[in-house]
C-alpha cells in the first residue's frame, strides 16, 4: 500500500494526450520502493493551458514534472532557467522546482546515450551517423556532442525540417567540442561514404516503424559492415527491417526499447538525488514493451 501523509510531495506529466503513459507507474514504483514521500499523476494538458498549469505547479511546491507533446517547446516560455542540454535541443522535458525556481533540462538524449551504453558502446571519441533531426533525433544529436562524439553527421530529408536540422548542427560546433555536419537524405553516395567512416548508425527517423515495417532508411545494404554498431530508437517492432540489414552484414544492433526508462532514471535522479530502481523497473513493465 502507498500512504499519502500530510508531507507527500507531487508531480507529474504535462502534455495531451497522457493517459496511455508509462511514466506515473515507472516512478510511483521507484517512489515506493526507495521510501520516498512523492506521487506522480499525469495530467492532459495541452498548449493552451500549460501557463495557468505551470503556475500552479510553481505555487504548490511540486518537486517538479516531466513534459510530452505538445508542451516541450511552449514550457521554455514559463521556466526561469535551462540546462546546456536544453538550451542546445530548444525543448525541456523535466522541469525541478528549486523553491519556485523551477529549472528546465533534456532527459531525453540521455536516455539515448545510457541506452547505446548499456548495450557496450561508448560514444565519446567515436564518429556517428545519425538519421533524421525531429525531436528525438535533436535530443540525441545534442547528448552525443556533449558527451563527447569526435563527429557526428546528422543526414535529414530537404522537406520543413531542413533548416531547424542545419541549424542543430551549428548549434552543436559552436557549443561543443563535436564536429558536426548536415546531409541530404537522398545523396546516396555521400551516405555511402559518411557510414562506411562512422563507427555507429542510428535511424531517428520514423521509417521502420509499426505498421510500415518493411520499410528501411538504408536503400542500399551493402554500406553496412560488420564493425559497424547499428542503433534503431524505433522499438515497434523490436527488430525492424534496418535492424534485420545490419544483422545479416555482421553487426551488433539494438533498438530504442530502453530510451524511456533511462530518460525517466535522469529526470527521477533530478527530482530525488537518488537513483531509480532500474532493473526492478524494466522487469517490471518493459518485459512485454514492443511485442
Amino acid at each position: 500500500m502507498y500512504g499519502i501523509t500530510g508531507h507527500t510531495r507531487f508531480g507529474g506529466l504535462l502534455g495531451s494526450p497522457v493517459a496511455h503513459s508509462l511514466s506515473p507507474a515507472m516512478h510511483n514504483l521507484s517512489f515506493r520502493t526507495l521510501g520516498i514521500d512523492y506521487v506522480y499523476l499525469a495530467f492532459d494538458v495541452g498548449e493552451e493551458k500549460l501557463k495557468e498549469t505551470v503556475s500552479v505547479f510553481r505555487d504548490l511546491n511540486t518537486y517538479g514534472f516531466n513534459l510530452t507533446m505538445p508542451d516541450k517547446k511552449r514550457i521554455i516560455e514559463y521556466i526561469d532557467s535551462m540546462s546546456e542540454a536544453a538550451e542546445l535541443t530548444g525543448a525541456v522535458n523535466t522541469v525541478v522546482n528549486e523553491n519556485g525556481t523551477l529549472v528546465g533540462h533534456n532527459t531525453d538524449g540521455i536516455g539515448y546515450t545510457e541506452s547505446v551504453r548499456e548495450q557496450g558502446f561508448e560514444p565519446s571519441g567515436k564518429e556517428v551517423t545519425l538519421l533524421g533531426a525531429g525531436g528525438a533525433g535533436c535530443a540525441a544529436a545534442v547528448q552525443l556532442a556533449l558527451d563527447g562524439v569526435k563527429k557526428l553527421h546528422i543526414v535529414n530529408r530537404r522537406s520543413g525540417s531542413w533548416k531547424a536540422a542545419g541549424d542543430l548542427a551549428d548549434r552543436i560546433n559552436k557549443h561543443t567540442s563535436c564536429l558536426a555536419d548536415l546531409t541530404d537524405m537522398d545523396d546516396e553516395r555521400t551516405l555511402a561514404d559518411l557510414i562506411g567512416r562512422s563507427d555507429l548508425l542510428t535511424n531517428a527517423t520514423s521509417v521502420g516503424m509499426a505498421p510500415d515495417t518493411e520499410e528501411t532508411p538504408i536503400r542500399d545494404a551493402s554500406v553496412l559492415r560488420k564493425e559497424l554498431v547499428v542503433s534503431d530508437i524505433i522499438y515497434n517492432p523490436r527488430e525492424t527491417l534496418l535492424m534485420k540489414q545490419a544483422s545479416a552484414a555482421g553487426c551488433r544492433t539494438f533498438n530504442g526499447m530502453y530510451m524511456l526508462l533511462w530518460q525517466g532514471a535522469a529526470a527521477f535522479r533530478l527530482w530525488t538525488g537518488a537513483d531509480m530502481p532500474v532493473d526492478l523497473v524494466r522487469n517490471t513493465y518493459f518485459t512485454s514493451v514492443g511485442t
